[in-house]
């Protein structure tokens, strides 16, 4: 079996060395193992034949967000990225331990994260298509406490709504001590809770708390002071939310619908 080492040349290899300077943020770089099998599937998405070719990948802001089309292993990545630091492939805390489905892949074993100069004393991964997994293991653990759902809002997920259970999440679980792994929170949330998500992240983002976010809202992008990762066969770049194509395609389309839809549904 071929890893990255048997087709990269070994100079390649010793000069992608750890940066030695420290970072604020609790996960400040990520990068490939070259004892990666060339033959999983994942060796051949962008996002990581990127991230091999260019040393890593380093994060400089509180907020991160990774965008680009189906296919390109935006939710590959977050889900190695979350279970290299230590969170539960299906979701959850640090402290969840469970599992429902063993589908993940294995480039978290060959994912290399650094940490910073701080260390985070919390943190969640929130992946959207797992969240009923996550929220029936939540209520296994609350029938044992002594205030159930506490940390949460004080009821439980499955009693709400799927926004809504996304929502509280956020507004009462997240803190400003927490590294934040979101596969695409967009996908249970009206614009308009998106939009109090939005506020609830940029909030905590500016105590010091750090997320790294997966997403296609073109509404999410828009976050001040945030890093937009846009991933294409062609590999990485650090753009404005106006150059991605998911805000011109929806710009373009709100300016003009019917014209869009003569054209689409010609």
């Amino acid at each position: 079996m071929k890893t990255i080492a048997d087709v990269i040349p070994q100079h390649e290899i010793d000069g992608t060395v750890e940066k030695t300077m420290l970072s604020p943020l609790f996960l400040r770089t990520i990068r490939i193992s070259p004892e990666m099998p060339m033959d999983e599937y994942y060796a051949a998405l962008p996002v990581v034949q990127s991230i091999w070719t260019e040393g890593g990948l380093d994060f400089t802001k509180q907020i991160t967000f990774f965008v680009g089309e189906n296919g390109v292993g935006k939710s590959t990545l977050i889900e190695a990225i979350a279970v290299a630091t230590g969170f539960n492939a299906e979701g959850g805390t640090l402290n969840y331990d469970f599992s429902t489905s063993d589908s993940h892949s294995t480039l978290c074993r060959y994912l290399k994260p650094s940490r910073g100069i701080r260390r985070n004393s919390d943190g969640f991964f929130l992946r959207a298509e797992s969240f009923y997994n996550t929220a029936t293991y939540l209520d296994e653990v609350e029938k044992y406490s002594a205030n159930p759902y506490n940390a949460y809002g004080g009821i439980s997920l499955h009693e709400q709504s799927h926004g809504e259970s996304f929502l509280a999440l956020a507004e009462n679980r997240f803190s400003k001590n927490g590294l934040y792994l979101l596969d695409e929170p967009e996908a249970a949330l009206s614009p308009m809770r998106l939009m109090c998500m939005m506020v609830t992240i940029h909030e905590l983002a500016k105590k010091g708390a750090q997320f790294i976010i997966s997403t296609h809202s073109p509404i999410l992008m828009t976050m001040p002071d945030s890093d937009i990762i846009q991933i294409t066969d062609e590999g990485l770049k650090h753009v404005n939310y106006r150059e991605t194509e998911h805000y011109q395609i929806t710009l373009s389309y709100l300016q003009n619908p019917d014209r869009m839809l003569r054209e689409l549904l010609r």
